[in-house]
C-alpha cells in the first residue's frame, strides 16, 4: 500500500475517533517522516483572523495562537483555503509570497493545503521532505477534523451557558437540583410528600385524588423520580382526551389491519411504559369495556393489541388521577367497583390551593420568576399588597390558575411590575363585607351577556384594541384569539372602537 494512501487511512479513522483536533494531530505525529512538522489553522470569517488550532512537530505542541491579517493576505489566503491545488515550495518561499503566515523557524520543504468543509475554512501546513503527496492525502481527514472541533467547540459552549443558566435559577429559586420542583413541599404539601416518600419505592398502583389544576401530574412524577424505576420511561395519558372508538387502541395498541385505517402493527401506551410508569391521568373518563381491560392488566401485566391473539406481558406501575369522586361514580355504577379497588390501594388527596393558603407567597414568586423567562421581561416579585389579593382570591383553577394570572400580571405591568390587581379581574378582589353581601343579593344582578361584555371591552381599553400577540386582549382573557373575535360579534362589539 502507498504511504499516502496508509496515511489518508490512519487519518480518517482519526477524524471518526478523536472530537479534539488538537488529539487528531497528535495521533498523525508517529505516521510523519522524520523532523516534519504540521500545522491546521482556521479562517475566521466573522473577524478576518488566522488562529492556529493545532500545530506539532517531531518533539513539541503549541498551544493556540491567534493573529489579526491584513486584507490582501485575507484575501490571498481565502482564496488558496477554497482551492483545489496544493501549493509547493520551500518555507522562505511561502513567507515571501504570503507574509506573516509563517514564523521565522519554519525551514525546508513545504505545503500548503486548503481546508474546507461545512463552510469552515482553514489551511494545513505541512513540512517534511515531499510534503505535496502527504498533504494531498491530509487534505480531506483534516477538513473534517477542523468542522469537528468547531462543532464540538459550539456544544461545549452551549452546555457552559446551560449550566450557567441552571446554577442562576437555582440561586434565585433557593434550591439545591433542579429536581426540586414541587412548591409547597415542606408546608401546604408536607403531607402529600410523605405519602409519596412512603409509597414511591413500592409497585403499589396509586390513586391521586384532587381538583382540576390542583398539581396531579407534578405528584406522579414525583412518584416516579423517588421510585426503583426512575430510569424508565414515566408518560401520561389524558384518558378523558381519547375518542372512545379509539382507547383500546392507543392504550393497549392495534395489529396491522385490525380496522379501517390500521396500515401498520402499533404499540400502545403500556407497551411503551414498560419498566416504567404510566400515569393515567382523568381515569374516571375511561368507558367500560376500556375498564375491563385495564382491570385485567392491573392483575395479571397481560394484555393483547386490537386484532390480536398473543398476549403481551408488560412490567408497568400505574399512577392514575381523577376530580371526580369515583366512590360516588361506583354507586351509580359508571365506574367498575373491581377496577376501584385495584386503583385506589394508596389513594393520596391533593389540597386545593384556597386550603393551602400558606403555599401562595412561593408558587407566586416562582411563576413570576417563570412568567419573567418566558417573556423576556425583567424579573419582579409580588409585594405584601398583591400577596393580599392573591391570598383573598378563591382560585378556582387552583394552582394552574395562579400560574396564568401572574403571567397575564408580568404582562400587564410590562416589566416595570406585576399588575396583580388588573390580572384578577377590573379591580382588585376584595371579600365583600357581610352588609354588601347582603345587599348585593337583594340587588337584581346584571345579565351575563352584559357582564360578558364589559369584562371584554375593559380588556380591549387596557390593551389598546389589540387582539392578538404578547399584549393582547386575548392573552389577558386566557382566551383563543378567534374564540375572542367571534365573540364581540356576537356581542357586537365594534372592532375599532378601542384602537388608536
Amino acid at each position: 500500500m502507498p504511504a499516502s494512501s496508509a496515511l489518508e487511512q490512519l487519518a480518517w479513522r482519526l477524524a471518526a475517533q478523536q472530537p479534539r483536533l488538537a488529539d487528531f494531530a497528535a495521533g498523525l505525529r508517529p505516521a510523519l517522516a522524520p523532523g516534519a512538522r504540521l500545522a491546521i489553522r482556521r479562517l475566521d470569517g466573522a473577524t478576518q483572523r488566522l488562529e492556529t488550532l493545532a500545530e506539532i512537530s517531531c518533539d513539541s505542541a503549541r498551544d493556540t495562537l491567534r493573529q489579526a491579517l491584513n486584507p490582501e493576505l485575507w484575501t490571498a489566503l481565502s482564496r488558496l483555503a477554497r482551492g483545489a491545488e496544493v501549493w509547493e515550495g520551500t518555507a522562505a518561499e511561502a513567507r515571501r509570497r504570503y507574509p506573516g503566515l509563517l514564523s521565522s523557524d519554519w525551514s525546508g520543504p513545504l505545503a500548503l493545503a486548503g481546508l474546507y468543509r461545512d463552510d469552515v475554512a482553514g489551511l494545513l501546513l505541512l513540512a517534511q521532505a515531499d510534503p505535496v503527496a502527504a498533504a494531498g492525502a491530509l487534505r480531506e481527514p483534516c477538513a473534517a477534523a477542523l468542522a469537528n472541533e468547531l462543532r464540538w467547540r459550539e456544544l461545549a459552549s452551549g452546555r457552559e451557558a446551560a449550566e450557567a443558566e441552571r446554577q442562576a435559577l437555582l440561586l434565585r429559586l433557593k434550591r439545591q437540583d433542579i429536581s426540586d420542583s414541587i412548591v409547597g413541599a415542606e408546608a401546604g404539601l408536607r403531607e402529600v410528600m410523605e405519602a409519596v416518600n412512603r409509597v414511591a419505592r413500592a409497585d403499589t398502583p396509586v390513586l391521586i385524588l384532587g381538583e382540576t389544576g390542583s398539581g396531579k401530574e407534578v405528584v406522579a412524577r414525583a412518584l416516579h423520580q423517588r421510585s426503583r424505576r426512575v430510569e424508565g420511561p414515566f408518560l401520561r395519558v389524558n384518558c378523558g382526551a381519547i375518542p372512545p372508538e379509539l382507547i383500546d387502541s392507543e392504550l393497549f395498541g392495534h395489529e396491522r389491519g385490525s380496522f379501517t385505517g390500521a396500515v401498520g402493527a402499533r404499540r400502545g401506551w403500556f407497551e411503551r411504559a414498560d419498566a416504567g410508569t404510566l400515569f393515567l391521568d382523568e381515569v374516571g373518563e375511561l368507558p367500560a369495556a376500556a375498564q375491563v381491560r385495564l382491570l385485567r392488566v392491573l392483575q395479571d401485566g397481560g394484555f393483547q393489541r386490537v386484532g390480536g391473539e398473543r398476549t403481551l406481558n408488560v412490567d408497568v406501575r400505574v399512577v392514575a388521577a381523577t376530580n371526580r369522586d369515583l366512590r360516588a361514580a361506583v354507586t351509580r355504577g359508571a365506574f367498575r367497583e373491581d377496577l376501584w379497588f385495584r386503583l385506589a390501594v394508596f389513594p393520596i388527596p391533593l389540597p386545593p390551593l384556597r386550603e393551602r393558603l400558606q403555599d401562595i407567597p412561593a408558587l407566586a414568586a416562582h411563576f413570576s420568576l417563570r412568567a419573567a423567562e418566558r417573556l423576556g421581561l425583567p424579573p419582579r416579585m409580588p409585594d405584601a399588597a398583591d400577596l393580599g389579593l392573591l391570598a383573598a382570591y378563591p382560585w378556582p383553577g387552583n394552582v394552574r390558575e395562579l400560574a396564568s394570572v401572574l403571567e397575564r400580571a408580568a404582562i400587564l405591568g410590562d416589566g416595570r411590575a406585576l399588575d396583580v390587581a388588573r390580572a384578577l379581574g377590573i379591580a382588585p378582589f376584595t371579600p365583600p363585607a357581610a352588609p354588601l353581601a347582603e345587599a348585593a343579593s337583594e340587588a337584581r344582578p346584571a345579565s351575563l351577556e352584559a357582564a360578558m361584555r364589559r369584562h371584554i371591552e375593559a380588556a380591549l381599553a387596557r390593551c389598546h384594541g389589540r387582539i392578538e400577540g404578547p399584549f393582547g386582549a386575548a392573552l389577558a382573557l386566557s382566551m383563543n384569539p378567534h374564540t375572542l373575535r367571534s365573540r364581540m360579534r356576537r356581542l357586537g362589539i365594534p372592532w375599532g372602537k378601542f384602537r388608536g
